[in-house]
């Protein structure tokens, strides 16, 4: 198992022209929003995790509402691989020797261009944020800066904020681990054409 030990950086504002983008997104109603995210599901996705950034809590409902109609996850292979009493023993094993540590397991979404993750299992400081965690699955699988990164836990998007363990604590399998899929689409050259 690999802890996870890492400085998260802090990337800068998003361009002006895609704000405007992101004032545009907000302001459709959530019916149109839905037609287009069918339509440019990676770049409606992309402005919602924008979106997400900068709204209320009530905001952030609504977003990542849209964000399940536009589509679920895909099952986790794990649990394929896996049968629900080696896995919660695996858990149980993991907590008690780490308390301080979250038991997590990575898995790309089924239909995303983005690359494969080495390994599954992480051992995650509970004081991590997700902005923190995504770093981290952004350097594992090396993905370049013009790529976006999504993860979902419960295929709801989390804030960025949030600390790892809150999310465990209300997110966590019946096996004891906390599954969150990736995924991922170029949005730069893409986005901007949509609202031209």
């Amino acid at each position: 198992m690999l802890a996870i030990i890492e400085i998260w950086v802090v990337i800068g504002d998003v361009p002006s022209v895609v704000g405007d983008c992101l004032v545009l997104a907000i302001s459709l109603s959530a019916a149109l929003f839905v037609h287009v995210s069918r339509q440019v599901n990676f770049a409606a996705n992309w402005l919602v995790k924008m979106a997400v950034r900068r709204m209320s809590p009530v905001g952030w409902v609504a977003a990542t509402s849209l964000m399940c109609v536009l589509g679920g996850m895909a099952k986790s292979y794990f649990k394929q691989e896996h049968d629900l009493e080696k896995r919660r023993a695996e858990a149980a094993r993991i907590r008690d020797k780490y308390p301080d540590r979250i038991p997590v397991i990575v898995e790309k979404a089924e239909r995303s261009d983005i690359p494969s993750i080495d390994k599954k299992k992480y051992l995650v400081p509970a004081d991590l944020t997700v902005g923190q965690f995504v770093y981290v699955i952004r350097k594992r699988i090396k993905l370049s800066a013009e790529k976006a990164i999504f993860i979902f836990v419960d295929n709801v998007l989390p804030p960025t904020g949030a600390i790892m363990s809150a999310i465990y604590e209300e997110k966590k399998d019946e096996d004891g681990f906390l599954y969150v899929t990736y995924s991922g689409e170029n949005t730069f050259g893409n986005i901007i054409p949509l609202f031209q």
